[in-house]
């Protein structure tokens, strides 16, 4: 009766009831069982929570699961594992045992505690991050969309175009308000976008010079500095008006606008005598200022980046956030990322596609400029929507409040005896306390009534103001300075008189005068703008994205939840540290649970994209080098399956690329990793190997290859992009793997936002861990003691996105993560068996067997059929269907990964629809269909095209748009027709088409 009266009173007692009616009537003892027996129910071992993750996550029911194994002929699944993963490296370490692993509701409340442990303040520290009010309309129907969070980087366009029309918004809203013609659909952070400007120097130029100004970010020079030392280009940092512009070796300079400290400098002379002597010029500038001030191109600068964050997107710990780039057109192809434009759809109307892809620096392989892949497309989206939302008034509007504002703030500083440094400002102003006051005692006084405010040196600080700056925030900073009573109306109209900036620096010119920005003006217009964007794209929340080297997988609710707390992406990433003690917890558990699954000893977070984390991978090799004094270690091993970013990273951190053949069933050459060796004796510093590899299998030899590395004095790179096919089954750490990237937004369910974010951290061995990347700001100190440099502007990267991963990781325990990849490697082999009698598949192991991605060879109907892979990936829009990967890693060539999330119902209809359309394929080679009008070159098929009053096409209305009958039950249709990518790259256009195109797209 006492254990009886113990389990049913103690779930009540977790529910808050007072602890005083577990000890009453009853002695010590009974306490003590009560105390364990609440313990016990608090932890879930008595009635374990119903609504666990792990069964959600997966797609495949248990019964289903089994079907599937004797569908491959697999006794079960350990027999089946043990035909995919090679027996060398099979289980070489245990996972630990899980604890009860919350439910949802659970983990929410739980999580809610840890994150409670940070403290929000007032963010006036500035430093290229503001806070913002993300409208609501915004942050609703866009970022809490899956529509708009689970899309891929829309490479196909015709079921893209409303993420495609919003990225246009968003180079067209940069374009404008720096007045230089073109820009590029994002990029990573502002300090990496002035990486990038490093690189872009070098674009035809032989100088290999850059002057950066002393007054940039701090952030932005620590990266520049990092970038330019692989790629041969000196920095130099100083006194831009003190710089001997006729230097011969000067490539570019590169200033802020307005300063670090907020002061408006006018840099149109200078930027005259750069040029005149043959330098370039680069303006890093703040998009909410130059609604007031004249605009970097109006200044003569070749080109200006920056960030995009304090248009909608949140601090977030230092991000995710878009940053821009612009320049002018004949520079197109030295851009650094995406870029989108105009074209043509098979019925002549006007589309959206991405353009010049073929020019994306990363395709360039060693011969890139720049790494990037993956950028910042979602947030890129919010801060389109932003502004179209606000539009160019209201964008002026809110500019003008917050210098207004700023104005109030220094008159009542200097009320108040302070010294305002700023002759001219924006929203900035660096601040010399009253005498007798030292900077740190104001700082600390800011901080006691709510406000951080930046401590730039012993006497000064600086203020940064944004939207969301009110009345007692201002009262704050003004009191914290010692005055008395505050009349801040008065100040108001002070303010008001005072004009700060000089009428030279006064914009004149127009923006955002394109009709999009000046109709979504109500709430119910841009709800349903946004609606009807989002409709025109196909995400996981239609169907399965099945694209290979990509891992599709699923973005639960309850991992997405926290990203819109305030105490998770209210936070400056350079705050005190003590403020942000739940972040710090839940990062230092985050790094230990990556160390445990990947077989490594330390973990940096600072990456912020999976090619980030290639380059700092290979940095901090060249670092380990360069201490033990062999810093002529210069050549990367690459295999010829790697992706594209693999050898640009190599060649951005100064290595020489040798490439490796692989043999025909896609396992690396050890005949010709020896003769690279070889050849290469005392210079080999690393190799990139990407496990399993991009050819779907596990290489039977992957010891053997990382022991001829290290034998060889090289270390060993694993590129983690396809983790998710050996999550507690192999792990890089135990064989031979010196540091790994991870995809965050692949195997730990960060979503892709369509192009971004992404988080690429790096996990290594304890003999690289003193190199791993640092910051140069304030707050939180990271890096090791003899740290390779900054790579990130934010000490963790995207921070406000790593609790996506730490929800997944912690709610899946260990045994559901090793599940999830036992589930991908099985969706990937049943796929591959039902197709292999239909399609040739490349690449198989001795046991015929694929990992959790494989490949089917369309090169044969070519000859036999004039079909194409593009055919093929067109006409499985028809049947609801994203395209899986496209001619990579072979030409001509369809990569199919399913992941772990999808369900066999969603499994069978991709069946269904591969066998319909190898049908249609056989019909075209048996005569039945002519070869240039059929379902396949005519596809995709639009509603207009169905609509049509003549219908001239061999087949019926009914076999173009619903080939088989699941897509009766739901149809997603394509809005355009095929897209003419030639007529786009002929007639380069990448700013948002007139009015009267808009009925067209």
């Amino acid at each position: 009766l006492k254990l009886q009266f113990l389990y049913l009173i103690a779930p009540l007692e977790a529910a808050s009831l007072p602890h005083t009616m577990l000890s009453l009537r009853r002695g010590k003892q009974l306490t003590r069982l009560a105390a364990a027996a609440v313990a016990q129910a608090r932890h879930g071992s008595v009635f374990p929570d119903q609504d666990q993750l792990g069964p959600r996550h997966l797609g495949l029911m248990a019964h289903e699961e089994q079907r599937m194994l004797r569908d491959i002929q697999a006794e079960g699944m350990e027999e089946f594992l043990t035909s995919v993963v090679p027996r060398s490296i099979y289980e070489k370490k245990q996972l630990p045992e899980d604890g009860v692993i919350p439910g949802e509701h659970t983990w929410l409340s739980e999580f809610g505690k840890l994150m409670g442990k940070n403290k929000i303040m007032k963010q006036c520290i500035g430093m290229g991050y503001h806070e913002t009010k993300v409208p609501n309309v915004v942050l609703r129907n866009v970022i809490e969309s899956p529509g708009w969070y689970t899309p891929y980087t829309p490479y196909q366009a015709e079921i893209s175009q409303g993420r495609l029309e919003s990225l246009m918004n968003f180079q067209q809203m940069v374009i404008d308000l720096t007045a230089l013609p073109l820009a590029n659909a994002s990029l990573l952070d502002e300090a990496t976008a002035v990486g990038e400007a490093v690189g872009f120097s070098q674009f035809k130029c032989k100088r290999r010079m850059c002057f950066l100004d002393e007054r940039l970010h701090p952030a932005s020079i620590a990266v520049a500095k990092t970038r330019a030392s692989g790629m041969g280009i000196e920095i130099q940092v100083g006194d831009i008006t003190k710089k001997d512009l006729t230097d011969p070796d000067l490539a570019m300079i590169i200033v802020q606008y307005p300063d670090t400290y907020g002061e408006v400098h006018d840099y149109k002379a200078l930027f005259a005598t750069a040029k005149e002597n043959g330098a370039r010029t680069c303006c890093v500038a703040d998009l909410m200022s130059l609604t007031l001030l004249t605009p970097p191109g109006e200044l003569g600068a070749d080109c200006a980046c920056g960030t995009t964050q304090r248009f909608g997107v949140p601090l977030g710990y230092g991000g995710p956030h878009a940053a821009y780039f612009a320049t002018h057109v004949d520079k197109a192809r030295a851009v650094p990322g995406r870029i989108i434009g105009l074209s043509q759809d098979k019925e002549g109307r006007t589309v959206y596609r991405m353009a010049l892809q073929t020019r994306e620096q990363h395709i360039k392989r060693d011969k890139a400029t720049s790494n990037i892949c993956t950028a910042q497309a979602l947030l890129a989206n919010v801060a389109a929507m932003y502004g179209v939302y606000h539009g160019p008034a209201g964008l002026k509007k809110i500019a003008s409040l917050i210098h207004l504002k700023t104005k109030v703030l220094a008159l009542g500083l200097q009320k108040a005896g302070a010294t305002v440094l700023n002759t001219a400002f924006f929203d900035t102003i660096r601040v010399q306390p009253p005498a007798g006051m030292d900077a740190k005692t104001y700082f600390d006084a800011c901080a006691a009534g709510g406000v951080n405010v930046r401590l730039i040196d012993e006497a000064t600080v600086g203020i940064a103001l944004d939207e969301c700056t009110e009345e007692e925030h201002l009262l704050a900073m003004i009191h914290a300075a010692g005055a008395g009573d505050v009349d801040l109306e008065a100040l108001k109209v002070e303010a008001g008189e005072w004009e700060v900036i000089t009428p030279a620096m006064k914009r004149t010119s127009t923006y955002m005068d394109h009709p999009v920005f000046n109709i979504h003006h109500t709430e119910t217009g841009m709800m349903r703008y946004i609606y009807r964007l989002e409709k025109k794209d196909l995400g996981l929340n239609t169907a399965m994205i099945p694209l290979g080297s990509c891992t599709m997988k699923l973005n639960a609710a309850v991992e997405m939840l926290p990203i819109t707390w305030a105490s998770v992406n209210s936070l400056h990433p350079f705050a005190p540290v003590e403020q942000a003690a739940g972040y710090v917890e839940m990062l230092k558990d985050l790094e230990d649970m990556l160390n445990v699954i990947t077989g490594m000893d330390a973990t940096s977070l600072q990456p912020n994209a999976g090619a980030q984390g290639e380059y700092t991978g290979l940095k901090a090799i060249a670092a380990y080098h360069a201490s033990r004094g062999e810093s002529h270690r210069d050549v990367c091993i690459i295999p010829s399956s790697a992706h594209g970013t693999n050898p640009a990273s190599a060649a951005m951190c100064g290595m020489r690329i040798a490439v490796v053949k692989c043999l025909p069933e896609g396992s690396i050459d050890v005949e010709d990793l020896h003769r690279i060796l070889a050849k290469h004796e005392g210079r080999v510093a690393a190799t990139m190997i990407t496990y399993p590899s991009t050819f779907g299998i596990f290489d039977e030899n992957i010891k053997e290859i990382t022991g001829a590395i290290h034998a060889a004095g090289g270390q060993c790179y694993i590129d983690g992009a396809n983790m998710n096919a050996q999550m507690g089954l192999s792990f890089p750490g135990e064989y031979g793997g010196d540091v790994l990237h991870l995809n965050l937004h692949k195997t730990f369910s960060i979503p892709h936002g369509g192009g971004g974010p992404g988080m690429g951290p790096i996990c290594m061995k304890a003999h690289l861990a003193p190199f791993m990347p640092a910051s140069v700001s304030p707050g939180i100190t990271c890096g090791g003691e003899q740290s390779l440099g900054q790579i990130s502007q934010a000490p963790f990267g995207s921070a406000s996105v790593l609790p996506i991963s730490y929800t997944y990781m912690k709610l899946m325990g260990w045994k559901g993560l090793r599940r999830s990849a036992e589930v991908a490697l099985l969706s990937a082999n049943y796929l591959k068996e039902k197709l292999k009698d239909h399609y040739p598949v490349l690449y198989e192991n001795e046991n015929g067997r694929c990992a959790h991605e494989f490949i089917i060879d369309l090169r044969p109907f070519k000859k036999t059929a004039a079909v194409e892979v593009e055919d093929v990936a067109k006409r499985l829009m028809d049947y609801n269907f994203h395209a899986p990967t496209m001619s990579f890693p072979v030409a001509g060539t369809l990569m199919i990964e399913p992941t772990e999330s999808e369900t066999k119902y969603e499994l069978d209809r991709f069946v269904e629809a591969m066998l319909s359309i190898r049908q249609e394929i056989r019909d075209i080679e048996e005569g039945v269909m002519p070869q240039t009008n059929n379902p396949l070159k005519n596809a995709p098929h639009t509603q207009s095209v169905l609509l049509a009053e003549e219908w001239t096409r061999p087949y019926s209305r009914a076999q173009a748009a619903f080939p088989v009958p699941s897509v009766k039950l739901y149809k997603q249709w394509p809005t355009c027709s095929r897209i003419d990518s030639a007529f786009g790259d002929r007639n380069f256009v990448c700013a948002c088409p007139p009015i009267e195109s808009y009925t067209q797209v």
